[in-house]
């Protein structure tokens, strides 16, 4: 057994565990069945996913991080996590600078600490052509989908990974359809890598409720780059402005796009906070 110094944190109610990268190189050779069992709510410490910066990367970036979801698997982008992961490096001094770059599998994003010591992320362009996302479908707006039980209008966008977005009716509990639908459009062919699915009910010009399915993990009660996704596809579909207000089961966040349909080169910002739970040692 190995003994492991760890910190858990959480950002809007999404869980991680962030490891200095000298306690995961102790444990490195047992990943990624080492994920499985530190995620584990009941058998270990209980998280959606695992960071862990690396110092010195082979990339323009500051940092680099290693990322393993819960069920052991790797993905490109976490926004929640990036919050986590960037409060956590500063004021581990692993980097000297409130506003830095970090190198993951979605490309380079930056994050900065505020003074409030919630973070503001830039978290890049959203990726909207379907080959690119990827999505089988034709188009990556309203496009059709039937999971076997009910029909979807489904909106396609990657922030670094792919989500799809289901605008929820007025009478429709979006907490009931993500669990009863989530999983099956998780897995849908259209969705060549699998996909987080959000579903979204629109309150207002400038404020939306969002319940996720999360790739690779299930229900969460928080995905910052669904949050992202959400906002990009209500502006897109003319339901909202450009800044928004994002209501999550585990708190809210604040998404700013100036993108428009006619023209969406834009960066998407995303502010909300990274809190620290508890530190220990665990036994691996």
């Amino acid at each position: 057994m190995t003994q492991v110094k760890f910190t858990k944190m959480q950002g809007a109610g999404n869980d991680f565990i962030l490891l200095e990268y000298n306690e995961y190189k102790k444990i490195e050779d047992k990943f990624p069945d080492a994920a499985k069992k530190l995620c584990d709510r009941h058998f270990g410490i209980g998280a959606d996913g695992i960071f862990v910066p690396v110092e010195n990367p082979k990339t323009y970036s500051d940092l680099e991080w290693l990322f393993y979801q819960a069920d052991g698997s790797t993905a490109q982008m976490c926004g929640n996590g990036m919050r986590c992961f960037a409060r956590f490096c500063f004021d581990k001094k692993i980097v000297n600078k409130r506003k830095f770059t970090v190198h993951t599998g979605a490309g380079k994003i930056v994050p900065e600490v505020l003074e409030d010591m919630t973070v503001k992320v830039n978290m890049g362009k959203p990726i909207l052509e379907p080959e690119k996302i990827p999505f089988k479908g034709s188009k990556n707006l309203n496009y059709p989908l039937w999971n076997g039980m009910k029909k979807f209008l489904v909106n396609a966008v990657s922030m670094g990974n792919p989500h799809c977005v289901i605008f929820a009716k007025e009478e429709e509990n979006i907490s009931e359809m993500a669990e009863k639908y989530g999983k099956d459009i998780e897995y849908d062919n259209l969705f060549p890598e699998k996909t987080n699915v959000e579903f979204v009910k629109v309150k207002s010009r400038d404020e939306i409720d969002v319940a996720v399915w999360e790739r690779g993990c299930g229900i969460t009660l928080a995905c910052g780059t669904g949050a992202c996704a959400s906002v990009v596809a209500a502006i897109l579909n003319g339901h909202c402005d450009n800044k928004v207000k994002v209501n999550l089961p585990g708190g809210t966040l604040t998404i700013e796009w100036a993108g428009n349909s006619q023209n969406t080169d834009f960066d998407v910002f995303m502010t909300g906070s990274a809190d620290y739970v508890y530190t220990g040692v665990i036994d691996i």
